[in-house]
């Protein structure tokens, strides 16, 4: 008779395993009912850009997918009018 071998750690061993829980984030356009993203607004647009220069994905800023849309857009918007750099270096 062939023995199996254990792949992992055993549940009974060392207990359950706990899940992370995060809370989900709101979209904070959404939150504060405004529809558009005004591309002149640098103060907002800079929160969802990193120090390099790059846009925030919707999963890290917490942004509907509209909203993300509408955010990217005006980013770049305010890139080529020159509010916003387009990197750090």
């Amino acid at each position: 008779m062939i023995k199996k071998r254990s792949t992992g750690t055993s549940k009974k061993k060392f207990g359950f395993k706990r899940k992370n829980f995060f809370r989900k984030k709101v979209c904070h356009f959404c939150a504060k009912k405004i529809d558009e993203v005004d591309y002149k607004d640098v103060v907002i647009l800079r929160k969802y850009i990193t120090d390099r220069g790059k846009i925030l994905s919707q999963r890290i800023s917490g942004a509907c997918a509209k909203h993300q849309r509408r955010l990217s857009k005006a980013i770049k918007r305010a890139r080529i009018v020159g509010l916003l750099p387009f990197s750090s270096t």
